[in-house]
């Protein structure tokens, strides 16, 4: 008797506790979806052609996003592509040499720590060591900081990832006569190739849309400029600018740009974690 009240006790906490669960998780979902509604709601009537084929406005006139469009291209593909090789090797390093050691550690607590970093840090932290010396704003300093954002997402990534290849395919290469290094490219990276690209979709994904690093670092350009030695726009600073601005016709640009930028984050994420699954379910 005393068995059949512990085990409905039981199960009426467990009842509860999935009630809380799922109201949780709806309550979560309805505010995402009232963001984005209102999102799509004040954002589409900002869409037109002019968007992706004029620069940013003065107040009073017509123009589009063009130039913090593609400044926020350039800074992103340079941030990856010094982020993501210093991620990748060094997610190799915990993964394949320095299991147990205290290298490994300590790169492994440091990484933690970047990863949960505040990104505005991580632009004063740029400013102090490139702006300041260089006496202005730069492209490239804004990219330096974006990929110190990057470096702890692909690191991340390509440890949990290397760490799920079976040792036995590696063992079926050093059989073979394969050196460590080449089973690792050989071997290793290909068994885990859809996650390391899923790791650097996300850490794609993890800076399109920061804001605090780049006023720190690349300011702002009203112009057109793809020169990485000068201040360079890009698509959330003049999101934040617009948004604050009294002009109406700035709040609508900033509106479409908020919209842009959601979606294409949210088609990268989507991507990311399609890719996963499926390498999962393989």
């Amino acid at each position: 008797m005393r068995g059949m009240k512990i085990y409905e006790a039981r199960r009426a906490r467990d009842k509860f506790a999935m009630v809380l669960y799922c109201g949780a998780a709806v309550l979560g979902i309805v505010w995402l979806l009232f963001i984005l509604f209102a999102l799509v709601r004040s954002g589409v009537g900002g869409l037109s052609l002019t968007v992706f084929t004029q620069n940013t406005p003065p107040p009073g006139s017509a123009g589009g996003l063009l130039n913090a469009i593609v400044g926020s291209l350039i800074m992103t593909a340079v941030g990856v592509a010094i982020g993501a090789p210093i991620g990748l090797l060094a997610g190799t390093y915990l993964a394949e040499y320095g299991r147990g050691s205290v290298l490994a550690s300590t790169v492994r607590f440091i990484n933690d720590i970047l990863l949960s970093a505040p990104s505005i840090v991580i632009g004063l932290f740029v400013y102090e060591i490139m702006v300041a010396p260089m006496g202005h704003f730069s492209g490239i300093s804004g990219a330096i900081a974006l990929a110190i954002i990057v470096i702890p997402v692909v690191l991340r990534t390509t440890e949990d990832m290397l760490l799920l290849v079976p040792g036995a395919l590696r063992e079926a290469g050093t059989a073979l006569g394969m050196t460590r290094a080449l089973v690792i490219n050989k071997v290793a990276y290909r068994a885990a190739k859809a996650g390391l690209v899923t790791g650097m979709l996300l850490a794609v994904a993890r800076v399109s849309g920061e804001t605090a690093p780049l006023l720190f670092t690349a300011l702002n350009n009203q112009f057109f400029d793809a020169n990485l030695n000068e201040p360079m726009p890009s698509l959330p600073v003049v999101i934040y600018q617009f948004a604050l601005s009294p002009y109406k016709d700035w709040q609508k640009l900033a509106w479409a740009g908020a919209l842009l930028i959601t979606f294409a984050v949210l088609a990268l994420s989507i991507f990311a974690r399609v890719l996963g699954s499926r390498k999962a379910a393989q």
